[in-house]
């Protein structure tokens, strides 16, 4: 596996130990971050008990050669304007972070590693949490 992408909550899910998350960052080449998922990030940290450590974790997480944070580019903004078109002709809209955080993956012909269901709705979109779905 070359870039997957990271949803917040498999962030969430590696810094609580999920097994199959785990095994995921260890085989990817490249994590993918999305400005996008920091920001949901930070915010939830801010909002609980342990600002510092988290933010400390999420640090050096992001000083590994293997992360990298992708920027969203006019490209990014298509793919985004691609999506949220698509979605609502169907009549299955997702939260609009969900919708950059696709189309930064889609950008990078990446898969995404999260739990979020919604995303299936996205034509082209290949997304997981387990080693085997990426392979």
């Amino acid at each position: 596996m070359k870039v997957v992408f990271l949803d917040t909550n498999a962030y969430s899910a590696f810094k609580l130990g999920h097994e199959d998350i785990i095994a995921v960052i260890q085989h990817v080449q490249t994590i993918g971050l999305s400005p996008i998922v920091l920001g949901e990030l930070l915010s939830g940290f801010e909002m609980g008990s342990k600002i510092i450590a988290n933010r400390n974790e999420l640090k050096q997480f992001l000083a590994s050669s293997r992360v990298k944070i992708y920027p969203i580019t006019f490209e990014t903004s298509q793919f985004y304007c691609e999506i949220y078109a698509c979605l609502k002709r169907k009549g299955k809209p997702i939260p609009t972070n969900d919708l950059w955080i696709a189309a930064l993956a889609m950008e990078h012909g990446s898969p995404l590693c999260t739990f979020d269901k919604h995303f299936d709705n996205i034509d082209g979109l290949l997304i997981g949490n387990t080693v085997a779905q990426f392979l």
